[in-house]
């Protein structure tokens, strides 16, 4: 979709103008893992208008490749207005404008199957399962065993306001135990289906997928595999905006993960690209560069605990008078 973000804090009804930028969970994942120098394509429909013409310049500019989005002449590309508030809180508001758009006529008949299950790790999430009838079975049909299906990675992301009155605890639970990697949020679990007791008890009612990656939000994050669990807390960050930071986390999971490197780098990686997102207003952000995210990763513990990243951290000069030194 096209995000609009405000230029002032205040109520949608008061905000006079808006900036104009990108968003939606599965091509912000896309586009932080080609800035990663990962190779991503970003499957989808969007209207043939200028906010469509925006998404394939903009996203394409990320180096995703996008030849496989198809543009739909009948609907428009979706947009959503949000206020400058927190999104993980009740101090937000967004709107969304996407009830017949494009994104929400994708099916099986309308999408590149083929183009979706040609990476190494196809992406989804508990948003566009929401968005229609169609998208729900799209969704089940990419999550479904198939020849030579590649890894399928889901982040339930659940957005309460989208399934309007459908089964969407139920849904996502199947979803979700249908994928190799699954993240979700603790409060979210608890929210959703009424899982308390942390990572153990989400495992317990999730044993399916292979990785299972429990967000803790201030606290940390928990990789359950079946090597046993994994624990890593999360970074001290001066935050901006909670915009993009659960999509950034996967990214950077995913990312790592690619790489084949050990389930604790994994979440700290998805920890520091989490908060480069939450380092600035939008849903997307410069991340460092490759190097610079394995010397940060590869922090003893006492040095990780002790780092604090404020906005402007991803740039290399940003470190040039730091006390902080990484190996």
């Amino acid at each position: 979709m096209v995000t609009f973000l405000p230029t002032r804090p205040g109520r949608l009804a008061d905000v006079p103008s808006f900036d104009r930028a990108i968003g939606g969970a599965e091509s912000n994942v896309a586009c932080v893992l080609a800035s990663a120098g990962h190779s991503a394509r970003w499957v989808s429909r969007i209207g043939a208008d200028g906010f469509g013409d925006h998404l394939v310049e903009t996203i394409g500019g990320y180096g995703v490749d996008v030849t496989t989005v198809r543009r739909d002449e009948a609907r428009p590309t979706g947009v959503y207005f949000r206020t400058a508030g927190d999104r993980g809180t009740d101090a937000h508001e967004v709107a969304y404008y996407r009830a017949g758009s494009a994104a929400s006529a994708m099916s099986a008949d309308t999408v590149d199957l083929t183009a979706a299950r040609a990476g190494r790790v196809l992406h989804l999430t508990g948003i566009t399962p929401a968005l229609s009838p169609e998208c729900l079975a799209l969704t089940r049909e990419l999550t479904a065993p198939h020849p030579g299906r590649p890894l399928v990675s889901f982040d339930v992301n659940h957005r309460p306001g989208l399934w309007r009155g459908a089964d969407g605890p139920g849904v996502l639970l199947g979803l979700a135990r249908a994928a190799d990697i699954v993240f979700v949020g603790e409060d979210e679990a608890e929210e959703l289906w009424g899982i308390g007791g942390g990572p153990a008890a989400l495992r317990d009612a999730l044993p399916e997928p292979e990785v299972l990656v429990v967000k803790q939000g201030a606290h940390g994050a928990t990789a359950l595999h079946p090597g046993g669990a994994a624990f890593v807390p999360a970074l001290s960050v001066d935050v901006v905006a909670t915009t993009g930071a659960g999509d950034a986390f996967a990214a950077g999971f995913l990312s790592a993960t690619l790489r084949g490197l050990p389930v604790p780098t994994r979440l700290r990686h998805g920890h520091l690209t989490a908060a480069a997102a939450l380092t600035v207003p939008g849903d997307l952000a410069t991340p460092c560069s490759r190097d610079h995210a394995d010397r940060l990763a590869a922090l003893d513990e006492e040095a990780w605990g002790t780092l604090r990243l404020g906005p402007g951290w991803t740039h290399a000069d940003h470190w040039a008078d730091e006390e902080v030194r990484t190996p």
